[in-house]
């Protein structure tokens, strides 16, 4: 195996992927992902080729951010007035709003099947291409777009609800 070729055509698949693990987060998915690399060179023997290259990086990448969080625990609550101290009344209801609406948006994800939702995730928060989510579940870029497009209907259709 080329390392450096994988480590040329995989890098934006998994921080993409790593993208949609650390909810946005650039900095820590860059670390994330060269730590992936690492891993995956430093264990490059283990790869059997029983998957695909692609599966393999993001099960080390998927392994990779639940040690961060153990390590580092990311599952701390910030209490509510500390966020707020010193902001302004405005300020604090326009965030209760988009806060509201977030969870709105995100509890429609959740409510979609398991894979359209991944697929949808990886979309909006990886920003992986439809080809590279096809890669990532074996299907083919089209499959990736429609699979995109109904979920993106059925959200649309329960936010419409939203008031």
């Amino acid at each position: 195996m080329n390392i450096k070729k994988i480590c040329e055509e995989y890098y934006p698949l998994v921080m993409g992927y790593l993208l949609t693990l650390t909810n946005g987060n650039r900095d820590l998915a860059e670390d994330l992902t060269q730590e992936t690399f690492l891993r995956a060179i430093k264990n490059i023997n283990t790869f059997k080729g029983e998957s695909k290259v692609t599966t393999w990086l993001c099960q080390i990448a998927k392994y990779t951010f639940w040690q961060h969080l153990d390590k580092n625990n990311k599952f701390k609550n910030i209490p509510l007035d500390e966020v707020v101290e010193g902001a302004s009344i405005e300020l604090v209801d326009e965030l209760y709003i988009r806060k509201e609406e977030n969870e709105a948006l995100y509890k429609s994800i959740d409510s979609l099947d398991k894979t359209t939702k991944e697929v949808v995730l990886y979309r909006i928060k990886g920003e992986l291409s439809f080809r590279e989510i096809g890669e990532l579940f074996g299907k083919t870029e089209n499959w990736a777009r429609v699979t995109f497009y109904r979920g993106k209907v059925k959200i649309g259709k329960e936010m419409n609800g939203y008031e």
